[in-house]
């Protein structure tokens, strides 16, 4: 399916979207960007059907190509605090607050959005395999999450976050079951089936 460049008729819509959000440790990412009407690209996609390498290919293109972009982390102590979703919504909403113009419209990935300053906004699901700003966020949210995790990765190898980034894979809750967590652990998350149960 061809994905259509922006959802409204503004000249300056930004598409938002998150990576992260499912994870045990690590920030949730977002990204928002705002593409020339007339973007094309034939291997951007949503970035969970594109490879590793394929994400960053279209990485410096994207940046290099947009109109503005800008990528926000929100730490595991504030998703901790204000839980997974506000999170989430803020890491877009920082994102959209960063860009050098102001868009006139904001297409969000997902069905949950907040209203950001008088800008109007369309929530659309799966939106990253419907349009190329969306799509396009997606893939910087989720190459600059992957970058950080594999960053500290090097400080506790032990939970090989290099290749899970941080999501709950056996190998992941294992290590949490041996080892214990870490600063960068998620506490509100349940970080082990009960009969793992942790006293955090």
């Amino acid at each position: 399916m061809d994905l259509k460049t922006q959802f409204s008729a503004f000249e300056f819509e930004c598409g938002t979207d998150e990576a992260g959000r499912g994870c045990l440790a690590g920030p949730v990412t977002a990204a928002a960007v705002i593409l020339p009407t007339v973007f094309s690209n034939a291997l951007l996609n949503d970035s969970k059907q594109l490879s590793k390498k394929s994400r960053n290919t279209l990485r410096p293109i994207i940046e290099s190509e947009a109109i503005a972009f800008a990528v926000e982390h929100v730490f595991e102590t504030e998703i901790d605090s204000i839980n997974i979703l506000n999170a989430s919504i803020k890491a877009m909403q920082n994102s959209i607050s960063k860009l050098k113009i102001k868009p006139k419209f904001i297409s969000v990935d997902g069905n949950k959005f907040k209203p950001y300053e008088s800008i109007p906004h369309k929530t659309i699901i799966k939106g990253d395999s419907k349009y190329l700003n969306i799509a396009a966020a997606s893939i910087l949210a989720k190459t600059y999450r992957d970058a950080y995790m594999e960053k500290i990765h090097k400080e506790f190898p032990m939970y090989n976050w290099k290749k899970n980034k941080g999501y709950p894979t056996k190998e992941h809750r294992a290590a949490i079951k041996k080892y214990g967590i870490t600063k960068y652990h998620r506490k509100s998350f349940r970080l082990l089936p009960e009969q793992y149960r942790l006293d955090l």
